[in-house]
């Protein structure tokens, strides 16, 4: 496995990190891992090089740091790194941040976690933490050596990203990027403006939480014009790893064969490795997914919270991923679940409040009523 530096200390990390959020599972229940599975993916994975693995408080419905505590005590602590997630969600007060952590402390069976990010930072949960002076406790967390490096991991837009990368010194972050989300989120220019700034950028969701593993018929003519043949899911990992800002990307694998194939990928050149012909390849596929867009809302959330509580930048996803990546029964049933949540279109008063304030001056209530009729 070859290692790239991270940190201002340069240690050595692997170009690959484990996502330990999609272990397999049993009967179908995300809280039941799978665990003979799970540890024969993770010993496999150590013993081939992999040096990061990540997880958080949420993942597995609580259960992922439970079940990676009991595996990394039988002797691979001491082999890897861990990265795990403050669920600043969950934070009310300043002492909560200290008493989450300790509890991932326990859960993980460890003194101390590695790499330490504040979780999913947007607008409204960034403002909190700043409020409850959040600095003050990585600062004392690092000193009494609960956590070793400090960062974040960001679901907003580019402004506010920049602003939080100025705002602490951090040792590293973490950011949503694959061909499709260029510029969606921090994306690109998100990924140049923290490697400009000296942090270490780990990768989540790079092929679009298995999105672009799947290929229509229109998409795989491309991919097979290729002299070099590769999965789907092959070219949107390469074309993460291509950018040399790029320090680590994760991976949430759910089978040993995906383990596999991304440490064989991993072992190759990366950055800088994809040739003119190559790129090109992705663009035409981007461009046809793009093409498929029914609805062009950005997920900026200015819509957000609705008067009735209806979750509008969801539900376009929905139905724009149904068309784009041939998602119909997962959408359906996500919608359905959104349904039992009253969160739905049938809340739509038809107010206007959305259409208002919406940036891409989408004509929303018409668009969420079509969104309704594929979606049921």
């Amino acid at each position: 496995m070859q290692y790239f530096k991270f940190t201002k200390d340069n240690i050595e990390i692997s170009p690959l990190g484990f996502g330990c959020m999609r272990f397999p599972v049993i009967d179908n229940n995300l809280s039941n891992i799978d665990e003979k599975k799970s540890e024969e993916m993770i010993r496999f994975a150590i013993d081939n090089g992999i040096n990061y693995f990540d997880t958080a408080y949420n993942y597995h419905s609580g259960s992922s740091e439970i079940f990676l505590g009991k595996v990394l005590k039988n002797g691979l602590r001491d082999k890897i790194y861990l990265a795990s997630k403050n669920p600043v969600w969950l934070v009310e007060e300043y002492s909560d941040f200290e008493r989450l952590l300790d509890e991932q402390l326990e859960r993980l069976q460890t003194d101390h976690i590695d790499f330490y990010l504040l979780h999913s930072l947007y607008n409204k949960t960034y403002k909190k933490i700043i409020d409850l002076d959040v600095f003050k406790f990585l600062d004392d967390a690092k000193k009494k050596g609960k956590i070793k490096y400090a960062g974040f991991s960001f679901h907003d837009e580019l402004p506010l990203f920049k602003t939080i990368v100025d705002a602490y010194d951090w040792d590293f972050c973490q950011i949503q990027l694959n061909y499709m989300d260029r510029n969606m989120q921090a994306g690109l220019d998100g990924l140049e403006y923290a490697y400009s700034k000296g942090l270490g950028v780990i990768i989540m969701e790079p092929i679009k939480g298995g999105k672009l593993a799947n290929a229509s018929e229109e998409v795989e003519k491309v991919w097979s014009e290729s002299k070099v043949k590769r999965s789907p899911a092959e070219w949107a990992l390469r074309w993460v790893l291509n950018h040399k800002e790029v320090s680590i990307v994760l991976s949430g694998m759910s089978t040993l064969d995906q383990v596999k194939e991304n440490i064989r990928i991993a072992n190759s050149k990366l950055h800088n490795s994809l040739t003119k012909d190559e790129l090109g390849f992705i663009d035409r596929v981007t461009d046809i997914y793009n093409k498929r867009v029914k609805v062009g809302c950005t997920s900026c959330e200015y819509c957000q919270p609705c008067p009735f509580n209806v979750s509008i930048p969801d539900i376009f996803e929905m139905y724009n991923n149904m068309y784009i990546y041939d998602t119909v029964e997962q959408s359906k049933k996500s919608y359905e679940k959104l349904k039992e949540s009253l969160k739905d279109v049938s809340q739509c008063t038809e107010c206007g409040v959305c259409e208002n304030i919406c940036p891409q001056h989408l004509e929303i209530i018409s668009l969420l009523k079509e969104s309704e009729k594929e979606l049921i």
